[in-house]
């Protein structure tokens, strides 16, 4: 199974008076117009998803939707799941990947260092191996879902992916 890891694009700052409470942070047009040419660069690299599964807030849900234009796949189908937002349980997601049997390409969404946590577990570690960058892709490759056993493929910051869709 190929998992492809992407955190969610340039959001709303914090200290930004008009900014809402986290789970309703929203993508700036800077933060939209950035993550849809990283989407463009991924599908222009060839990538598939069987599956697309998102944590439900806001920020990480429009990069998914962003994802699922890009890819041609339907926004109807993106499932929101809790085991992407910060501080969830990352051996769980795995276990909730493994109940899985069709898929054998999955983009998740979700948050940093949630997703760092993600990718280390599926490699082996206990420590952060990388810290992506908002829109940044990972691909692992998942010789074992739960518990996981995977070798990292790649891992594009989104200027690299940018490049790739021009």
């Amino acid at each position: 199974m190929q998992i492809y890891i992407v955190r969610h694009g340039i959001a709303i700052d914090r200290e930004d008076p008009k900014c809402p409470p986290d789970p309703d942070r929203y993508l700036t047009e800077e933060g939209v117009e950035k993550t849809k040419q990283v989407a463009k660069g991924l599908a222009v690299l060839g990538a598939t998803a069987d599956l697309l599964l998102s944590s439900p807030y806001v920020r990480a849900m429009q990069t998914a939707e962003i994802f699922a234009a890009a890819l041609e796949y339907s926004k109807q189908k993106i499932r929101r799941t809790d085991l992407l937002l910060p501080g969830s349980e990352t051996s769980m997601l795995f276990r909730e990947l493994a109940k899985d049997k069709q898929s054998s390409s999955i983009l998740l969404f979700g948050h940093a260092p949630q997703l760092d946590d993600v990718i280390a577990t599926a490699l082996g570690s206990k420590h952060h191996l990388t810290s992506l960058k908002k829109a940044g892709v990972a691909l692992i490759e998942l010789k074992r879902v739960s518990p996981p056993s995977g070798e990292i493929l790649w891992l594009a910051p989104p200027k690299l992916l940018r490049k790739a869709g021009k």
